[in-house]
């Protein structure tokens, strides 16, 4: 007895944990990327999947704040793992303010881009 049924693949993600992972997670991503980063998700494992939903994202919003009060301390470039940039806001009291000043501006774009750097790693 034929079914007329389609089975779907076993080893690729189900739609709907993809999208629920998006929804819940869009604002850790710059938003022209959260397309591509859906199609990579439907076309992954299963069992590689679960290791994407581990990933520690770092909060945007919270990195601005940090950048706010401690920037100057280059305390927000030591969480984007800008080693070397920290250091030198660090000795340099944000280079006389101006790069503390540009930081506040694109903390937030750098946070988006290392989560998503970070997710494709995975991916």
């Amino acid at each position: 007895m034929t079914s007329n049924n389609v089975i779907p693949e076993a080893n690729y993600v189900d739609k709907q944990k993809v999208d629920m992972f998006i929804m819940s997670n869009q604002k850790y991503f710059p938003s022209d990327k959260i397309i591509f980063l859906k199609e990579k998700l439907y076309r992954m494992d299963e069992s590689r999947f679960s290791m994407v939903s581990t990933v520690d994202f770092k909060e945007p919003t919270t990195m601005l704040i940090i950048s706010l009060f401690l920037g100057s301390l280059g305390v927000d470039r030591f969480m984007l793992g800008e080693t070397g940039a920290g250091v030198l806001k660090l000795l340099t009291g944000g280079c006389c303010g101006i790069l503390t000043l540009i930081d506040w501006f694109s903390v937030q774009k750098k946070a988006k881009e290392l989560n998503f750097k970070n997710i494709m790693t995975l991916i």
